[in-house]
């Protein structure tokens, strides 16, 4: 399993440790409905369908590091934080993106020419997504490459 646990910040629950996650399958399967649902809002370019996925309190936060200048601290709101997702994730030409297994939950990954640009690990509240952590620092992405 891939991981970018060691890359998140403290606040985030159980720090992508799935052996902490006291969560119930149904509410494992909502949490990939809501990633999915994501996705599909990313892959049609679609900033109202992200907004309403969006926890209305949701929050993102960049680790570009110093190569990927991207937006410092987090983005709160879902207004903010669907307007970042739209920047980021959606209508990237010769770009994938795909559902995959972060930190043993599903997430979002982003690929140009089999090159992980992004990954994504999604926090869910309910049926919507409120927590955000969007990995762009490439020497942090090396492991997610497809040859």
């Amino acid at each position: 399993m891939r991981r970018i646990s060691r890359f998140l910040p403290r606040w985030w629950p159980g720090r992508g440790d799935p052996s902490r996650d006291r969560s119930g399958a149904g509410t494992r399967d909502r949490h990939d409905e809501v990633v999915r649902a994501l996705a599909a809002a990313c892959r049609r370019d679609d900033t109202a369908a992200l907004r309403a996925v969006l926890d209305a309190h949701a929050v993102a936060v960049c680790d570009g590091g110093a190569p990927a200048a991207t937006a410092s601290g987090s983005i709160h709101g879902a207004g903010d934080v669907a307007r970042l997702v739209a920047v980021l994730l959606c209508g990237r030409p010769g770009s994938v993106l795909t559902v995959e297994a972060v930190n043993g939950r599903a997430g979002l990954v982003l690929r140009r020419s089999g090159r992980a640009v992004a990954v994504v690990a999604v926090g869910t509240a309910g049926t919507a997504v409120s927590r955000l952590w969007i990995v762009l620092n490439p020497a942090k992405l090396g492991g997610w490459h497809r040859r």
